[in-house]
This record gives C-alpha cells, sequence and structure tokens, in this order.
C-alpha cells in the first residue's frame, strides 16, 4: 500500500432511521484490492429500505452499518499484487465481489454467486465513508470527462442494461418500461441505446413521465387515465421495475406472440398470473438480478454523452446529510436520483 490516511469517516446505520457520522479506521487493501478515496456515491432504493425498515426480506441489518453501494472514487493505495490502476486514477465501483471459485462464478453468472460481498448488504459495510478498499478487478477506470456523480451511477445504468440484455432487446422493438423511478429511467435510455425503435413508459407521477423523454421515452402513458390494454399498447419487450402487481399483470398482457417479460422491480412476493396467455402466446418470463460484465458498456455509454447520467441527479448532499438524502423522496415527489458527496477533487 502506498500513502497513509489517517482518518475515516462513515455515515453508519445504528437501527431503523437512526444514522451517526463516526471515525473508522482506514481499511488496509489486501491482496490484489486497491483502496479507494470515495468521491461520489447515489443512494438506492434498497438503502432507504434498509434505513426505513432495517432489513429487505432475510436480509436483515443485525448490526450497525455503513450503507451505499453507488459509489465512485479515486484510487489512493495499492495492497500487495495489484497492478491493475496506478494511484491518482478515477474509478466506478463495481459493488459486488464474487468467490469466483463456484459453478456460478465460472459458467459466467457471477451476479448469482451465493458468496458475493456486495456493499451494504448485510453484514458488508458500503461506501457512505471516505475509504474503502475493493478487489481490482471490480474497480473500472473512467476517463476524465466523467462527472464523478455520472461514474457513481454507472451501477444502477448497468441494471438497465442488465434488463435489456436479459429482456433480449433488439433493433426495431417496442419496449414497454412500467414503473419511471431512477432504474426505469435508465432502463428506457438502456432500451434505446440497445436498438429499441419505440419505448413506452409508464407511471403516476407526471413529473418522472416528463424526465423520462429525456432519458429516450418515445412516449409516456400516465397509469392514472386508464390501463394498459385502454391505452391499445403493444409491446416485443416489457421492463417492469414498479414491482406493482397491477403493472406486472398488465404490462404481461401487452406482450405479443412469442414476448419477453424482464421483472426488475421488488413488489409482492407471490403474484397470480393467466397461463392461458403466456402459453396461448409463448410468452418467456424473467426475473433479474443485478448484473454481469456491464461496467466497460455502461461506462462507455456514460462517457460517449448518449445517456446523460447527471441529468438524473436531482439533489447533492454531504458525507453528514445522509439522511437527508435517504428521506429526500418522502419529502419531495419530484427526486429522482439523490447523490452524497463524500470528497470532491481539490
Amino acid at each position: 500500500m502506498t500513502g497513509t490516511p489517517q482518518k475515516n469517516r462513515a455515515a453508519v446505520l445504528h437501527g431503523i432511521r437512526d444514522v451517526r457520522l463516526e471515525d473508522r479506521a482506514v481499511p488496509e487493501p489486501g491482496p490484489r484490492e486497491v483502496l479507494v478515496e470515495v468521491r461520489s456515491v447515489g443512494v438506492c432504493g434498497s438503502d432507504i429500505h434498509y434505513y426505513e425498515q432495517g432489513r429487505i426480506g432475510d436480509m436483515v441489518v443485525r448490526a450497525p452499518m455503513v450503507l451505499g453501494h453507488e459509489a465512485s472514487g479515486v484510487v489512493v493505495g495499492l495492497g500487495a499484487g495489484a497492478t491493475r490502476h496506478e494511484i491518482g486514477q478515477r474509478v466506478a465501483l463495481e459493488p459486488g465481489v464474487p468467490c469466483l471459485h463456484c459453478r456460478e462464478c465460472r459458467t459466467g453468472h457471477y451476479n448469482l454467486c451465493r458468496d458475493v460481498r456486495f456493499f451494504a448488504t448485510p453484514p458488508i459495510d458500503g461506501a457512505f465513508a471516505t475509504y474503502v478498499t475493493t478487489h481490482e478487478d471490480f474497480a473500472f477506470a473512467v476517463p476524465d470527462g466523467l462527472s464523478d456523480a455520472a461514474a457513481a451511477l454507472v451501477e444502477p445504468l448497468s441494471v438497465g442494461i442488465w434488463a435489456s440484455r436479459r429482456g433480449g432487446v433488439g433493433l426495431g422493438d417496442t419496449v414497454l418500461v412500467t414503473g419511471a423511478g431512477a432504474i426505469g429511467l435508465l432502463a428506457a435510455a438502456s432500451a434505446r441505446a440497445a436498438g429499441a425503435s419505440n419505448v413506452i413508459v409508464t407511471d403516476v407521477n407526471p413529473h418522472r413521465l416528463t424526465q423520462a423523454v429525456k432519458f429516450g421515452a418515445t412516449s409516456t402513458h400516465d397509469s392514472r387515465e386508464g390501463t394498459l390494454d385502454d391505452a391499445g399498447i403493444e409491446a416485443d419487450v416489457l421492463l417492469e421495475c414498479s414491482g406493482h402487481p397491477d403493472a406486472v399483470r398488465g404490462g404481461i398482457a401487452t406482450l405479443r406472440p412469442a414476448g419477453r417479460a424482464v421483472l426488475i422491480g421488488m413488489g409482492a412476493d407471490e403474484l397470480p398470473l393467466r397461463l392461458d396467455l403466456l402459453q396461448r402466446r409463448e410468452l418467456t418470463i424473467t426475473g433479474t438480478f443485478r448484473y454481469a460484465n456491464t461496467y466497460p458498456a455502461a461506462i462507455a455509454l456514460a462517457a460517449s454523452g448518449q445517456i446523460n447520467m447527471d441529468a438524473l441527479v436531482t439533489g447533492r448532499f454531504g458525507l453528514d446529510e445522509v439522511e437527508a438524502a435517504l428521506t429526500a423522496s418522502e419529502k419531495d415527489p419530484t427526486t429522482v436520483k439523490s447523490v452524497v458527496v463524500v470528497s470532491e477533487d481539490a
């Protein structure tokens, strides 16, 4: 390791709606790891769930934990054998480091690794901190033209890219995106980048529907004004980002024969579906879990300007304002993506 930072400030979740700013030890990078000074961290819905409820399903916060997994920063230290980056390299951090040995990892499905260490997933600390360490292969160099916030948001962009890949989005497709939160907007942008000629975005929030046009939507539908069936929508691919049961059922019903549905949003654990529709139309329905091998493509898309990542940001907060960042969306319905600015380039 080179360089010896003395203090690591971290916003630590101690309980439901209880975040405290603390000084922690600076982590020491292990073999092939890098020490990263964190610059920006996006606030994800999962962070808000842990803050508000202390759990997501069977993943329970049982001890003080640092939230935040959408992160960018600069390499300031190298562990033994780390050669991929030089000191001073700006990087986007892929937050999940898999075991690299299991069947899933060895067959290219490392996002499904059962032993993955994923930032801000109990009991692993996240990136609302001055310094973090990670394996050098999961720190991706970003060009100077990409802002720190945009580099952090390569993570949710990867979710959108992976969803489009899982749905087989291709040239000329009509894609329906249900839910216009940050993931929905980036799913729409990813679908357009993959060649979709028609991208329809639905939501109940008029402001978010306006934002959807900036992220590639060719048309929008306010779900308060009628069902998808009433709107006469037909799609080749559904990217379901809301998790709402009605959106799932209604979205699947819009699919043409041989259509594909990708379920991204987290909602009900169980949901009745029309099997006759699935059989008659030979529909394919799949889940999606994080992403795999998407960061190079996401960085290239963001750096090219084809997707304006900075336009996604609706609020910036300091490390001492993490609770304000986590509650921004409940206080302001126009909030799309809050970013915590941990440090800035002097």
